[in-house]
């Protein structure tokens, strides 16, 4: 089932999501409707909380929307020892109509479960590198308007303001 996905500045997009503590049938229904949703939006990634559920889950595909495949399900995914800055050019399904660069690491290292309880640990680097920061940082609260300057972040609150009413 396609879910709806919170726009900015809905208050579950800034705050820090809850540790995943057991995988249950319930998460695996939300995590077949993010991937229902994440492609069906066009998107390479989705954090929980763009849907309302503030836990530590994503779900990414770097050759999305179109392969599909290289789809990842991550349960309370880190990054570590980062590595050198690049600027990227991002949008955000919960922030339509907006993008901006954001300064991002170029590699690190991903550590995470995946549904069956297994540990992922892999280097990450370039496009997916990138993806997996975007989708954390939705876990720890911030989105890519955050990340923007204030004068821009007050343009596009002004365009927000208008989806409200």
């Amino acid at each position: 089932m396609k879910l709806n996905v919170c726009r900015w500045p809905e208050e579950v997009l800034a705050d820090k999501a809850a540790p995943v503590e057991e995988v249950t049938p319930e998460l695996r229904e939300l995590v077949d409707n993010m991937i229902e949703t994440m492609y069906a939006d066009d998107g390479v990634g989705l954090a929980a909380p763009q849907v309302g559920e503030s836990i530590r889950l994503i779900c990414v595909d770097q050759t999305g929307p179109k392969e599909r495949a290289d789809l990842m399900v991550l349960i309370n995914p880190e990054l570590s020892d980062c590595e050198g800055r690049v600027d990227s050019e991002e949008g955000c399904l919960s922030c339509p109509g907006f993008s901006g660069k954001v300064k991002r690491y170029e590699k690190g290292k991903l550590t995470a479960k995946d549904l069956d309880g297994n540990d992922v640990c892999m280097d990450v680097d370039g496009y997916l590198a990138i993806i997996l920061q975007h989708e954390i940082d939705h876990l720890d609260g911030v989105t890519i308007v955050d990340r923007a300057s204030r004068l821009k972040q007050a343009m596009y609150r002004k365009k927000a303001a208008k989806w409200a009413e």
